[in-house]
């Protein structure tokens, strides 16, 4: 064993911890938990690490892991009793307790045709299990396995679940000791976390309850007790504790502690001999439960007297919470709340103290929820016995619970422990030390104190004003209900916290490389704050965090990141230049009495003790919410109201339990799932899915495989997020030869199996590691350098990387040492931390934008205009002057005329001097610049190309680029620092060299029809082809938010990456989502609320335009889906058809995604669909075809003349309500129309000029759009040729994009869209006339 690691414990085992337990991950790396078992519980009695692995399904079994029975053995009790007869009883008699039955499904067999349980008191006579071992070990009650599926194990072979260790089990069920009685106690309940040494968590409910020692009607092991204990005894007043303990995959904490509450009703009446048929029987029941997948429906099971709720998780990525989420915020202040959550944090060793067993299990798991998405990575044991205090001892992070009892004892024999006493809502420290527990940062802090101090944490405020509930469970269901509210509130809250604390580490990440700049991130952080992120930053938890954040995982995180991000930030990210403050912020930054606080980074803080916190609201005495409004609408909690749910009632469950009784089971929860789906109508497809999923979890336990297998295939149809690949994989390897081969005959299932099988069994696991930025240590060469610039942060273009390289080795050989890296680096830095202290008077805030920012301020020089300092901003420059602090504009970018550096003549001297001509001022500036004057020149000129280019090109990422290339030349010359170091930094000079060098007019009909252009590989190293476009109109639906219903562009990108841009603003909407890995090729939408995507991979991808989310699959297609056409109905649901490149053409209902035809199209080749006269038109190579709805062919156009004799195939066509049909060839300049009075006639040929190839084209009112490679002065360009129709001629030649243009979209008609191929990347907005 390794020193890193522990020695195991007496009961056998590890710990798993992290701090000085393991090897650091690299530089600045997390802590890593060593992979030994949890302490001394074997294979994981008790101790459960964090990061569980998650549950995949297997084979069904229900809710139940296993059942047990506790208590005290037979000798200890004849001992206890016979002391008590002599002697009385005049104290508590404590006893070693041991398990007495195990109940492990399944219970029933194929061949059973009896009763279970029928012989349950013999142990000869039964089915029973005796285990032994030094002395008498539990029985174990086998079921046996359903009906029409493979038999279950012998008995003799029955295996206890991993995670339960039979031997820890007494300890953790009587963790305070089993004592006898001399008066009957209340039943009490308490709660257990189960691990097994693969991390995977178990969850345990255990249910204590007395029975008197001295009863006639007692059994044991088929004895009555008098006899066991010979004759004449009598131990009146003895009343002795039993335990049921009830293990579970899954934390339903509160549905199974109601289902313990039932049972006991039964087992404190019925005689001995019957406990274990009642047991059995309850346990039987839990066994026959499926698990419900995660979403909005819920599990109702008829417990008796009781309706027994089984909650689902919210989403896949969600934990399942089964327990009151405001049990801390009961017992802790919210100050002392957010110190708890700063150990967990920072990975303290912390231990929770409790005289309830229950609430030490209860509480350490609502913290465990807070941290969602966040993972705690370290030894976790809720409930620890007094013989197991020594795990306490040992030395890596955990999180542990002990009775209050002994809290005086460990506080005195441990070291460095966090001690929380639940009872009192106070945080100590063992052995009186200061453990270095940092604050969570100021105004997370404050914001999540105020937000606690909104909520309503009291149910009975709330049922002040109602009658009483005179039924139970109506009662119980309205409890729940505002449960579920507060539940939700909560985990808002605690989410906003998170993202309020971590949302900044985006800015810091290089996704290309995986790297974070943990170093700058710490050095934007308040000093303050500081001493939090530093320990934070070195946890594995945080680790794993970034993990998520550089595969762009969309989980909880980042989803509440993007809801609650700012317009400005949402805009900032998509930039690609430097960002600085915009003057917006700088406004807020001055209104805001704490942003002294937040805010200062680099420069000292001298008196930080002085600078005094706004004051927080008084803490809420009166148990009412507080108002909160005066502290403005951030600090209240996200007004997010629980999703809406659904519940269905799983039947009754019959005794006895044979096999009929079983099967009868399954067969009504069929007929109510078939029933309950028959009631939905098709749009509710969430629902749908869940029933799906129920539905072939219960047909699997019958057997049906092939029903099951049809009900999961059904998923990818209604929400594939929950469809369960590993058990649809191991039921497609558990068919028999004739299952399979008639799987095979079903269409639905073919692909569905041949995608199971042909999976590779061991895919390569991506390298997830996180690096950390480290400066260079020897020499770089070019594409080293573009590696680590880019992780650095400081650029991702790659084509700007290669002209700094340029710039920083000009005059040298072609590589950079490290010191010049390094240099360059810290020039940067030191320029963007300049910017952030930029401090503008109000005065001056007042005369720009509030979007603009200053990216470059001179020093303090002499001007025609008054002596100050020149400031730069994307828009303009202006004279900062000093004295009184004052604003004189100099001018845009956009009104320069010229700028020129020359000298000016003071006295002896020849002062360097920079002019600048305008066209709106005919007083010429000149500012002496003096040394600062060669690269203000360049700066200046290289904006003002910028600024020009980007409006003739009506683009704005010139000026974008614009600046990064001054600011990159501002740290070239700090860097080199020598004579030539201007001559450097005019390499960068790109868009003014441009300008000067090829001096190229953008056409008049280009520049009067072209508007904007945006890009959507913004923030990519190498611009993206552009492969589909989709405009999408806005609408004003129910279900979006307002600024939802804008309309939307849909962009395709390569590789399955979808972004959206709301097209109101040409704004993104929506970052890169993947829709599958391969190239897209289509796009519809359909029904006003679905986006059809068809992809090279053979699958059609639904995309909800609400949620925005794709989470339906259709896959009846065999080869690549190749095109979508929508056939709107009046008052019936959307046709939507789609075509593959195999001839098939599918006819979906829109609204079921149900197939309601099917036919092929001879010839294969088949590359588009278009609707028109109420008939289908296709594409396929060599013809186009006019078939009926049916498929019945009607006519064909074959290539004819010319074009045959090359053997070229038909691009693409359009149809025109003319009665014509335009149509183009591959690899031809022309664009051929038909009449579809008499398609024999030949077409007419129109030439498009300086064509080299047409790549697509669209119809747009009156006119074809044609998307071309072609020549424009003497280079190929993207060019698109407008074509009137009635007089087939073009109109226009736009010069649209750098490379080809690859697809075109249009917008209600008045807009046309282009996309450019991956030279160029950015798609094109055309006014049409």
């Amino acid at each position: 064993m390794s020193e890193d690691q522990p020695a195991a414990a007496s009961a056998g085992a590890g710990q798993s911890g992290g701090r000085g337990c393991g090897p650091k991950s690299g530089p600045g790396g997390p802590r890593r938990p060593s992979p030994v078992c949890p302490v001394g519980l074997g294979r994981g009695g008790g101790a459960a690490m964090a990061e569980a692995a998650p549950h995949h399904p297997a084979l069904p079994s229900g809710l139940l892991e296993l059942c047990a029975l506790l208590g005290a053995p037979r000798d200890s009790l004849r001992c206890s009793e016979q002391v008590a007869q002599r002697k009385g009883v005049k104290g508590p008699s404590f006893l070693d307790p041991e398990v007495l039955s195990v109940f492990v499904p399944p219970f029933v067999m194929k061949e059973d045709s009896q009763p279970a349980a029928s012989n349950c008191t013999t142990p000869g006579k039964n089915r029973k299990r005796s285990f032994r071992k030094k002395r008498e070990r539990p029985r174990v009650e086998l079921g046996k396995g359903v009906p029409g599926g493979p038999r279950g194990p012998d008995p003799e072979d029955v295996n206890i679940p991993n995670g339960v260790d039979l031997l820890a089990l007494p300890q953790l069920c009587f963790p305070g000791g089993l004592c006898v009685a001399s008066e009957p106690r209340e039943d009490c309940v308490h709660f257990l976390v189960l691990t097994d040494i693969c991390g995977n968590r178990t969850y345990g409910v255990v249910a204590q309850y007395y029975r008197p020692l001295h009863d006639e009607y007692c059994f044991y092991n088929g004895r009555t007790h008098w006899e066991a204990l010979g004759p004449g005894g009598s131990a009146a007043g003895c009343f002795v504790p039993f335990a049921v303990c009830v293990v579970s995959r899954f934390p339903y904490y509160n549905a199974l502690k109601d289902c313990l509450s039932c049972l006991l009703t039964h087992l404190k009446f019925c005689k001995d001999f019957e406990v274990d048929n009642h047991i059995k029987d309850f346990a039987a029941k839990l066994s026959l439960i499926p698990s419900p997948p995660p979403g909005p429906l819920h599990l109702i099971f008829n417990m008796k007297p009781l309706q027994i709720v089984f909650p689902s998780r919210v989403d896949p990525e969600s934990p399942l919470i089964d327990l009151d989420l405001h049990l801390p915020l009961l017992c802790f202040r919210p100050e002392k709340v957010l110190q708890i959550l700063s150990c967990l944090l920072t990975e303290q060793r912390v231990v929770f103290f409790s005289s309830s067993w229950a609430l030490l299990t209860l509480v350490a798991e609502c913290f465990m929820a807070y941290l969602h998405p966040l993972q705690w990575q370290h030894t976790f044991v809720p409930i620890l016995s007094g013989q197991m205090l020594d795990f306490l001892m040992a030395p890596t992070s955990f999180l542990m619970g002990c009775h209050l009892d002994h809290f005086e004892e460990v506080s005195k024999e441990a070291d460095g422990l966090i001690l929380i006493n639940i009872d009192s809502g106070n945080i100590t420290y063992s052995n009186d030390e200061e453990v270095d527990v940092p604050d969570i940062p100021l105004l997370a802090a404050q914001t999540f104190i105020q937000r606690v101090q909104s909520l309503q944490l009291h149910h009975e405020l709330d049922l002040a004003h109602l009658c009483a509930s005179t039924d139970v469970n109506e009662g119980r269901a309205s409890r729940r209900a505002w449960q579920q509210q507060l539940n939700c509130q909560i985990q808002q809250m605690t989410l906003q916290l998170l993202v309020s604390i971590f949302r900044e580490v985006k800015n810091h990440l290089n996704y290309e490389h995986r790297v974070f700049n943990s170093e700058e991130f710490l050095k934007t952080r308040a000093l303050g704050d500081q001493q939090f992120y530093k320990q934070v930053l070195d946890t594995y938890m945080f680790h794993a965090f970034l993990k998520a954040r550089l595969s762009r995982r969309m989980d909880a995180f980042a989803q509440m990141d993007l809801h609650t991000q700012s317009e400005e930030d949402r805009i900032n990210g998509m930039l690609l230049s430097p960002r600085r403050p915009t003057i917006e912020k700088m406004a807020s930054r001055k209104s805001s009495a704490s942003h002294t606080v937040h805010r200062r980074m680099v420069v000292s803080m001298p008196n930080l003790q002085d600078i005094t916190v706004p004051e927080l609201p008084p803490r809420n005495s009166s148990l009412r919410k507080i108002q909160t409004t005066e502290y403005g609408s951030g600090h209240t909690v996200l007004d997010v109201p629980p999703k809406s749910t659904h519940t269905f009632k799983i039947p009754e469950i019959h005794f006895p339990l044979v096999a009929q009784c079983v099967q009868a089971f399954y067969a009504d929860c069929v007929a109510q799932l078939s029933k309950a789906m028959g009631s939905l109508a098709p749009e509710n497809s969430v629902l749908l899915a869940r029933y799906f999923y129920l539905r072939g979890l219960v047909q699997l336990m019958q057997g049906q495989l092939l029903d099951a297998l049809l009900d999961f295939q059904s998923l990818y149809k209604t929400d594939v997020r929950v469809f369960p690949t590993d058990l649809v994989q191991t039921t497609v390897e558990s068919l028999s030869a004739p299952e399979r081969t008639q799987a095979e005959r079903m269409p639905e299932l073919r692909r569905l199996i041949s995608e199971v099988m042909d999976r590779p069994a061991d895919v390569p696991k991506a390298d997830d590691r996180v690096k950390n930025f480290e400066l260079p240590k020897k020499h770089m060469q070019l594409d080293d350098f573009v590696k680590r610039v880019q992780e650095s942060g400081i650029v991702k273009d790659t084509v700007i990387i290669h002209r700094l390289f340029e710039a920083l080795t000009v005059g040298h050989e072609k590589q950079i040492d490290p010191e010049t890296f390094k240099d360059f680096y810290n020039c940067w830095k030191e320029a963007e931390a300049e910017a952030q202290e930029v401090s503008l008077p109000l005065s001056v805030m007042e005369q720009l934008d509030k979007s603009e920012c200053v990216y470059k301020l001179s020093r303090s020089v002499k001007t025609n205009r008054g002596v100050g300092k020149i400031a730069m901003t994307q828009k303009r420059l202006f004279l900062l002057t000093e004295g009184r602090p004052g604003y004189v504009e100099i001018s845009t970018f956009r009104n320069i005329e010229d700028v020129r550096s020359t000298m000016a003549t003071f006295l002896l001297l020849r002062i360097p001097t920079l002019k600048i001509k305008t066209t709106s001022k005919k007083e010429v500036f000149e500012a002496n610049l003096k040394t600062e004057c060669d690269l203000w020149h360049l700066m200046v000129k290289e904006m003002w190309a910028g600024r020009k280019l980007a409006d003739d090109h009506k683009d704005p990422q010139y000026v974008q680029q614009a600046l990064t290339h001054i600011l990159l030349m501002d740290a070239v010359v700090g860097t080199l620092q020598s004579p030539g170091a201007i001559y450097a930094a005019s390499k960068l000079s790109y868009f003014d060299r441009m300008k000067n060098e090829m001096p190229m007019a953008i056409p008049k009909t280009t520049s009067e029809t072209l508007k904007h252009k945006i890009n959507p590989s913004e923030g990519e190293t190498t611009p993206r082809a552009v492969d589909v476009l989709l405009y999408t109109p806005g609408h004003l639906d129910p279900a979006e938010k307002v600024e939802d219903a804008h309309p939307k562009l849909w962009c395709a990108l390569n590789e399955g990456k979808v972004i959206v841009f709301d097209a109101s603003s040409w704004t993104i909407h929506q970052h890169c989502f993947r829709v599958g890995t391969s190239k897209l090729n289509c796009m519809v939408m359909a029904e006003h609320s679905q986006v059809w995507v068809g992809s090279e991979d053979s699958v059609i991808y639904i995309i909800n335009v609400h949620s925005m989310s794709c989470n339906k699959q259709l896959t009846d297609h065999r080869s690549s889906v190749t095109g979508l056409a929508v056939q709107d109905g009046v008052q019936a649901p959307s046709t939507v058809y789609s075509c593959s490149a195999d001839g098939t053409v599918l006819a979906w209902n829109a609204s079921s995604l149900r197939v309601t035809g099917r036919f092929q199209v001879p010839g294969g080749g088949l590359s588009a669909i278009r609707l028109h006269g109420g008939r289908l038109w296709c594409c396929t190579g060599d013809s186009i075809l006019m078939v009926n709805m049916n498929g019945s062919s009607c006519q064909r156009l074959k290539i004819t003349g010319s074009f045959k004799e090359t053997g070229t195939s038909f691009l693409g066509f359009q149809l025109m309500p003319e009665e014509q049909l335009w149509a183009a060839c591959a690899g031809y300049p022309d664009v051929c129309v038909w009449s579809l009075q008499d398609l024999a006639q030949p077409p007419q040929r129109i030439h498009l000029q300086d064509c080299s190839e047409i790549n697509c084209m669209i119809r747009v009112k009156k006119q074809i759009w044609v998307g071309t490679t072609g020549l424009s002065q003497g280079q190929l360009k993207g060019k698109i040729y407008v074509m009137d129709a009635e007089r087939r001629t073009v109109e226009k030649e736009l010069v649209a994009h750098a490379d080809t243009v690859k697809t075109l979209c249009s917008a209600e008609d008045r807009y046309v869209l282009s996309g450019a191929g991956p030279e160029e990347g950015k798609i094109a907005i055309w006014k049409v006339e």
